[in-house]
């Protein structure tokens, strides 16, 4: 049997997976569509794609089945309080190297990557790689769940507790870092956002014990710390002032 905050937490994934929008449509059976995960804070902290299935890929990422953000310690389940999810219906059906939904999906990923950028705190969330540049568009519609119940947010809530987990976490995906040997940039840019998180977290509890305010996310400059974080360093075409300012 697994540990009971753990059975919680599945029991309301599952019935997130089991949801159904006004049409009977159950959220997460699009094949193809977006998600994006926040933290106890409504932080958002990672935003991806699928075209094999919402509900397939979000299980994955949520049960430790080996996904890339997973296995590279990037996302911390344990983090993980609320999904979103954004089904695109109507690319059913099309096959999975279609050009016109690839770049449907891609588009809408990138904004819901930008809109999450623009809602953090921090200004950055923890994705290793930045979706690839597209037109901004206005988001399908979405439903957000709460995968977290009350005697779990208690449980886990707690800052101490978040800011030694999110320590663990750090600390693992340094190591992985270093036993990869040749480390993406990517990887490198989350290792920062990370301690970026990590850093505000203890900030705040130190503020709390001396009585002052907790200091204002904007002391840090994520963009001075790791560059732009609306497209990769490798030299990819710039999108007109428009596009950058849609969303």
């Amino acid at each position: 049997m697994s540990a009971p905050l753990v059975r919680d937490f599945r029991s309301l994934l599952d019935q997130a997976l089991e949801a159904t929008d006004t049409a009977g449509r159950k959220w997460s059976d699009a094949k193809w569509g977006c998600y994006a995960f926040y933290d106890y804070d409504g932080e958002p902290i990672y935003v991806g794609q699928t075209n094999e299935q919402l509900r397939t890929r979000v299980r994955r990422h949520l049960t430790n089945q080996r996904t890339d953000a997973v296995a590279m310690r990037i996302l911390d389940v344990f983090e993980v309080a609320e999904m979103e999810l954004w089904p695109l219906w109507e690319l059913e059906g099309m096959g999975a190297k279609g050009g016109d939904a690839r770049s449907r999906l891609n588009a809408v990923e990138y904004s819901a990557y930008v809109q999450a950028i623009k809602g953090s705190r921090f200004h950055a969330i923890l994705n290793e790689k930045i979706p690839p540049r597209s037109p901004l568009v206005q988001l399908p519609p979405s439903r957000r769940f709460q995968l977290v119940s009350a005697e779990t947010r208690r449980e886990r809530g707690h800052d101490d507790i978040r800011i030694a987990r999110r320590a663990e976490t750090l600390s693992r995906l340094t190591a992985v870092a270093h036993e990869r040997g040749v480390v993406s940039p990517g990887l490198r840019r989350a290792v920062v956002i990370q301690a970026v998180r990590l850093a505000h977290l203890a900030a705040g509890r130190l503020a709390l014990a001396e009585g002052r305010p907790v200091p204002s996310p904007d002391t840090i400059d994520i963009e001075g710390l790791v560059g732009t974080l609306f497209q990769e360093h490798s030299g990819q075409p710039e999108l007109d002032d428009e596009d950058a300012e849609l969303g």
